[in-house]
């Protein structure tokens, strides 16, 4: 019970006098930033397995920038662009549908990522744990503004092409109408996805990924209709995952990445089961406010 006893101690003490908490606390915010702008967008548009799949399309780029000795972020993003115009092209020139297509290259980047870590070019080079789960504690500098970039680029591009992403969302048929260039568009929301998840793969791995870009916007989705405070929303569930998280890995020495994953899906399971509770102790409404077929059906 030391964080009723001494809050002081066990709330704020570990970020202000040990340097890689706070700067593990930086990565995380700066990668819940990205992922939960951008992943506003994914759950409205129901492109939650998009995300999963190129969380592990990253990983043959990363495996291989890492043998080859040369940024793994770098080789994450090119791996990540390749993985979305792949799923883009199939399409075109097959039956397949995209989701398809999304469902073969995920599997078949994957697999690659182990073929590539199993070679023997990748000997002594450690195995795919590190890019799976990150290594949040050891973020360097460097690497905190090479995200806080990426948070900037991602904000910026959401806001830009909000009017653009909301009308695709609800209504494509509209976009297309008013020649907002649905493709472009589509495409540019692609990019941001790989791009938030190429910034932020440091900080909870690539696997981990996308429990950020899923669960709170998905919390905020139950509560809150209005896209922007939706975004608003997702933060700030994001932000509170990150601290407890972090703050549970550094007092029960559990790891880094995955206590901050499992914090924000936990308060997802939370959020529905209040919202059930809530749903269900609402007074049934009279009967002759129920709607007309509803009593034509029970008739």
């Amino acid at each position: 019970m030391t964080f009723l006893t001494d809050p002081v101690g066990w709330w704020i003490e570990p970020f202000t006098s040990n340097p890689f908490m706070t700067k593990a606390l930086a990565a995380g915010l700066l990668a819940m930033l990205t992922t939960s702008v951008v992943g506003t967008w994914v759950v409205l548009r129901g492109m939650s397995f998009l995300g999963d799949a190129l969380a592990h399309g990253v990983l043959p780029g990363i495996a291989l920038a890492f043998i080859l000795g040369f940024d793994t972020g770098l080789g994450a993003l090119l791996a990540a662009i390749v993985m979305t115009s792949t799923i883009s092209f199939i399409p075109r020139i097959s039956p397949l549908s995209e989701d398809t297509s999304t469902g073969v290259l995920f599997v078949g980047f994957l697999a690659l990522a182990v073929v590539i870590m199993s070679s023997g070019a990748a000997a002594g080079a450690g195995d795919l744990d590190r890019f799976l789960f990150g290594s949040i504690t050891g973020v360097q500098n460097a690497e905190l503004a090479r995200q806080a970039v990426i948070a900037a680029v991602s904000v910026g591009v959401a806001v830009i092409f909000y009017r653009a992403f909301f009308v695709m969302t609800f209504c494509e048929v509209q976009a297309q109408m008013a020649r907002m260039r649905p493709r472009l568009t589509h495409g540019v929301l692609m990019a941001l996805l790989a791009i938030s998840i190429v910034g932020s793969f440091q900080a909870v791995g690539s696997l981990l990924v996308f429990a950020f870009l899923i669960a709170p916007a998905a919390t905020a989705s139950m509560f809150v209709r209005r896209v922007p405070l939706m975004m608003a929303a997702a933060v700030l569930i994001g932000t509170v995952s990150v601290y407890v998280g972090l703050l549970m890995s550094y007092h029960h020495r559990l790891a880094g990445g995955a206590s901050m994953a499992l914090t924000a899906v936990v308060i997802l399971f939370g959020a529905i089961l209040i919202r059930a509770l809530v749903l269900s102790l609402r007074p049934a409404p009279p009967e002759d406010q129920l709607p007309v077929q509803m009593l034509a059906d029970s008739r």
